[in-house]
């Protein structure tokens, strides 16, 4: 097991974060299905790991996404999906929380989303979970609640785009490295986060073992950016 791929919070270079990627999601916010894999970046400096706080932005309307994380241990470039799993060193559970008022606005503009996607504390994040682990990992649930009540409750047998899939496709753009993250897309049921909530995730498998539980207490951003539609 790579050194770098178990400390890929402190280590890893990059966040490339699959969207639109679960069919009831795409009907939930009104996008189109992708026909290709879509995806964004996220910087590594948005990590935050359990038990710490997410901080919203001042004027921001943050929403909730759980994903599941794959954890590269051996980089490439134009990885076949035959190889794609030799290149996995293990998963991990997130959450990839997004301004959603800002997303729609920069949406309208035609803007990126560097921002929308990329606040401090905006990737909130488990421990890393050795591939062996997980015997399939398009067959795992994935539950978010907030104050003890269940908002997203999926599972990743519903991806549109199979894991190989994404692996090939994002590395025929650009080079996975060992401890960068890919998150998979999130299952429907997004919500908003507001301050004094808490947000407990679980990631578990077929047989309902719990792999990984985060916790996390959301927060008002007193200072920084301030964001006036």
């Amino acid at each position: 097991m790579s050194s770098i791929a178990s400390q890929f919070v402190r280590r890893g270079k990059k966040i490339v974060a699959i969207g639109r990627n679960y069919s009831e999601h795409i009907k939930e916010l009104g996008n189109t299905r992708p026909k290709e894999p879509f995806f964004f970046l996220k910087p590594t400096t948005s990590y935050v790991s359990s038990g710490g706080n997410i901080e919203l932005p001042r004027g921001i309307l943050v929403h909730h996404e759980v994903e599941l994380g794959l954890v590269i241990g051996k980089g490439g470039r134009d990885i076949s999906p035959e190889a794609a799993e030799s290149h996995i060193a293990g998963y991990a559970l997130a959450i990839d929380m997004t301004a959603r008022n800002m997303q729609e606005e920069v949406k309208k503009k035609g803007l990126p989303w560097s921002a929308v996607k990329g606040f401090d504390t905006f990737t909130p994040i488990g421990e890393f979970i050795p591939k062996s682990t997980i015997l399939d990992p398009h067959d795992l649930r994935l539950v978010l609640q907030i104050n003890g009540i269940p908002k997203q409750n999926g599972t990743t047998a519903d991806m549109i785009f199979r894991i190989p899939r994404l692996i090939e496709h994002v590395s025929s753009i650009m080079t996975l490295e060992e401890g960068d993250l890919v998150l998979t897309g999130t299952p429907s049921g997004v919500g908003p986060v507001a301050p004094g909530d808490e947000v407990e995730c679980t990631l578990a498998d077929s047989n309902g073992k719990i792999l990984d539980a985060i916790n996390f207490t959301a927060v008002a951003r007193s200072g920084g950016y301030l964001f006036k539609p």
